[in-house]
């Protein structure tokens, strides 16, 4: 008869009979042996991969991966045991894999429809670049590009090159570089000139620019020193004057393009802070980051810094993103003068920020529409959605509560106020109207049910949860979008 051999925690040598319940439990306790005779039930790996369905799911996402998730879940499968826990059946053992499986092997990067009514929606990729944009790019990205090739020398370029030429004439600047975002842009101004220097910055600046990203904290990273002057709400070109040592290098100055200061404020202009510069031989760095390039005519924005008119005002360097009212892809522009944006794109880090050949082919499409005033309206999908009428909101708010009528879904249209958001235009409020949802008393399906349900659709739907009430905001729908929106609701 085969024996086992124990060791107690003591280390203590016990031998013992196979098959000798009572014996064990006497020396281990009950537990011991209920988990170990749980751990005998877990099926094998070849044995799992050998079921049905998990062959069918090797086939579809390879065996590789499939083997992978299989021992991931016997382990998970070994913790719960070890916890106290019992042996899963074999259908949760297979959900389990198929979601492991899932996780790693579908994309879950997806299209979503945007009913919150914020236009630039940080979470939601902000600009979206439209249909335009997507054909006159995919000739470029699908195959080779001359990316970093010169065709009139047949020898290796500067992918800059693509782009700089088209962002000097918009802008009237000197010289443009790109990096990945304005983020970027300014680590890397504020890295090449004033690392190890004072740069000085109004206190009503220290900015959060998104996803806790802080002024003072780049400065920091960047090796600047950081002198603050003036107040929250008002700061005057003497606290700058006054801050300026031996040791200052930069005067820096912040758009507050995600909130504003109203009431008793008062803050330097661009005009000032470059003359004060000029004086003092600093460099003026300007982050205007919400990016709008030139004024639309058909859009009031009386309010929002464009980069033009900054750049005759006097500042050296301007920091913008690509992605907010620009309309473009994400990225961030740095455009001034000739002097510091050579020495930037010289600078080593420029290999760590630069951009990939989509961007550059999208950045480069949409600031082309910038050369005629009716490109901006009917190419980009930004301002096309900032100056759709309110007729047409409320046909579009009409045509998705008769939709949802044809669904048995009761609903009622509501004034809604929506927003620019990409922290761009916290002023400005955009009158629009959303479609709400109503519910019968003994519906089981409570307004936060079909939202969180909502998002788990192929295709998913971000509406709006306010004050226990679902809405649907329909300035960010597309008309094709509609049916689509209704139909889901539907079956939920």
């Amino acid at each position: 008869m085969s024996r086992l051999v124990f060791k107690t925690s003591s280390g203590r040598i016990i031998p013992s009979v196979a098959g000798s319940i009572p014996a064990l439990s006497a020396i281990f306790g009950n537990n011991f042996i209920m988990k170990n005779e749980e751990f005998k039930k877990i099926p094998g790996v070849d044995t799992i991969l050998d079921w049905e369905k998990c062959q069918k799911l090797s086939n579809q996402f390879g065996l590789d991966l499939v083997t992978f998730a299989v021992r991931s879940v016997i382990e998970e499968l070994r913790s719960n045991i070890t916890n106290g826990g019992k042996v899963w059946n074999q259908t949760r053992i297979y959900q389990r894999i198929l979601s492991v499986v899932h996780s790693i092997g579908e994309n879950s990067l997806k299209p979503v429809i945007n009913a919150t009514g914020i236009v630039l929606h940080t979470n939601l990729g902000r600009a979206p670049l439209g249909e335009d944009v997507l054909k006159e790019i995919a000739p470029i990205i699908k195959g080779y590009s001359n990316v970093e090739f010169d065709l009139e020398i047949g020898k290796r370029g500067q992918r800059n090159d693509h782009i700089s030429n088209i962002i000097k004439f918009v802008t009237g600047a000197e010289d443009a570089a790109v990096v990945n975002n304005n983020a970027a842009g300014i680590f890397l101004s504020l890295k090449t000139f004033a690392e190890g220097k004072e740069v000085i910055i109004s206190r009503g600046e220290l900015i959060e620019i998104g996803g806790s990203f802080r002024i003072p904290e780049i400065m920091v990273t960047s090796g600047a020193k950081m002198v603050e002057v003036g107040t929250t709400n008002r700061t005057r070109i003497s606290d700058y004057e006054k801050a300026i040592t031996e040791n200052t290098k930069v005067i820096f100055k912040a758009h507050k393009s995600n909130y504003f200061i109203s009431g008793f404020t008062e803050e330097a202009s661009v005009m000032e802070l470059s003359k004060l510069a000029k004086k003092h031989n600093l460099i003026f760095i300007y982050d205007i980051g919400s990016g709008l390039l030139r004024r639309p005519k058909n859009l009031k924005l009386e309010n929002e810094p464009d980069i033009r008119s900054c750049l005759k005002q006097g500042a050296d360097i301007v920091c913008f993103s690509g992605d907010k009212l620009l309309g473009g892809p994400q990225a961030g522009i740095i455009v001034g003068k000739k002097k510091y944006i050579s020495k930037l794109a010289k600078s080593p880090l420029m290999r760590v920020l630069r951009t990939g050949k989509l961007t550059l082919a999208a950045l480069s499409t949409v600031i082309r529409y910038y050369l005629r005033e009716e490109d901006l309206f009917s190419k980009i999908k930004l301002f096309q959605i900032l100056t759709t009428s309110q007729n047409e909101i409320e046909s579009r708010a009409i045509k998705l509560k008769n939709k949802f009528e044809n669904h048995n879904i009761k609903s009622e249209i509501a004034k809604s106020r929506a927003q620019c958001g990409g922290g761009t235009l916290p002023y400005k409020k955009i009158d629009s109207f959303s479609v709400k949802l109503c519910f019968e008393s003994d519906n089981d399906k409570s307004p936060e049910k079909i939202f969180f349900a909502l998002l788990k659709l192929e295709k998913p739907i971000v509406a709006i949860l306010r004050e226990g009430n679902l809405h649907f905001d329909v300035l960010t729908f597309n008309n094709d979008e509609i049916d689509y929106v209704a139909s889901q609701v539907g079956k939920i």
